[in-house]
């Protein structure tokens, strides 16, 4: 078995047991050509007074590919050249049991999407976590090594995204950003809130409540504006309650301040708490959606095999990790794309479960 190794320090491969170290130096002897024209090749760059014959190209291609040299990263962003690799950045790890399910179709698009342009997918995980989340700036920084940015999560240093723009890495977030210089492709919760919620106080709902994080990301303040302004077109008083926790015994409070708060109808932002609040109405005899009606502003990845099917906001996880990956590409190839396609939200559909129903009887009376 060869072994191949890459090295940020010169950009060689070195193939063991048998082929030793194979430099640019040694392309251009086995391909009979100068250095300075193997590097032209490498790097698809000429000064405008250098024509390279097309039967040179092939020559040194195919010395290239036998020898399987890969030139370093680094070294070719310097010279100016993609190196068709897109660089991932989550400031919440991606992988716990608890992420996986937001984060599982956003990979899947985002692997489809680059895989479509012919990308590879650099992961950066050095930076340390520290108290769940990720510092984009550290001293182990390799930005980099990637020719643009994909960044991902539901909070987002704006400092950070600042220095983004100003040291020209390119990148686009994933999800609306309020940061103006950022790119992004986000999901329109704001309509979609304010849909299902309207969807569900005209079924007659009088007493309500919404259940949501205390957090300040973008897609938190936008569920909560579309409620709002469910609220306010329809005349509607809304009990807003700040949830600190989505599973285990943090449910029990917010369960017992639905219960004392009277409500026919339950807002939950996170699809977990509105799961856990629809055990704790079946264990204490109350029946979804007759006596309690619960809706979720989002949708777990993968549900339980037999669980109630919530009904909720079905965000396109794996389409939105798609597009912004076509973004990204785009702004990598140097079109110029227009301010309107450099900021996409799209559309949230709506899962029509079987947890809203109009009120009981007797709380409209």
């Amino acid at each position: 078995m060869i072994m191949r190794i890459i090295t940020t320090l010169d950009g060689e491969i070195m193939g063991r047991p048998d082929s030793g170290r194979i430099t640019q130096r040694r392309i251009a002897e086995l391909a009979g050509v100068s250095q300075a024209t193997v590097s032209l090749v490498l790097n698809a760059r000429t000064d405008g007074t250098v024509r390279i014959p097309q039967e040179t190209r092939d020559r040194i291609m195919k010395v290239i590919e036998e020898t399987r040299y890969v030139a370093d990263p680094s070294a070719r962003r310097l010279a100016g050249a993609d190196n068709h690799i897109l660089g991932v950045f989550t400031y919440e790890p991606a992988f716990p049991t608890e992420s996986l399910d937001f984060y599982t179709p956003l990979l899947a698009g985002i692997e489809a999407g680059a895989e479509q342009v012919g990308s590879d997918l650099l992961l950066f995980t050095s930076a340390p976590a520290v108290e769940g989340r990720r510092r984009l700036f550290h001293e182990r920084n390799r930005l980099r090594l990637a020719d643009g940015l994909l960044l991902l999560g539901v909070e987002m240093d704006p400092v950070e995204l600042r220095r983004l723009v100003e040291d020209g890495i390119r990148t686009v977030a994933v999800g609306r950003r309020d940061v103006p210089e950022i790119p992004y492709v986000g999901i329109d919760y704001v309509s979609a809130s304010r849909a299902l919620v309207e969807q569900a106080l005209a079924l007659g709902h009088e007493k309500v409540i919404f259940l949501h994080r205390a957090g300040l990301g973008e897609s938190v303040l936008d569920r909560r504006q579309g409620v709002a302004e469910a609220a306010a077109a329809s005349g509607r008083d809304i009990l807003d309650r700040a949830t600190a926790g989505t599973a285990g015994p943090d449910t029990a409070a917010d369960w017992l301040a639905v219960r004392e708060s009277g409500a026919t109808l339950v807002i939950a932002e996170q699809p977990e708490l509105a799961t856990a609040l629809h055990d704790h109405a079946v264990r204490d005899g109350i029946d979804v959606p007759g006596d309690l009606s619960i809706v979720a502003l989002g949708s777990a990845a993968r549900p339980g095999e037999g669980a109630t099917e919530i009904t909720r906001l079905s965000p396109p996880r794996a389409e939105l990790g798609a597009h912004a990956v076509a973004l990204l590409t785009r702004i990598l190839s140097g079109e110029d794309v227009p301010a309107a396609e450099r900021r996409l939200l799209l559309p949230c559909p709506i899962t029509e479960g079987t947890t809203l129903a109009a009120p009981p009887l007797e709380a409209t009376r």
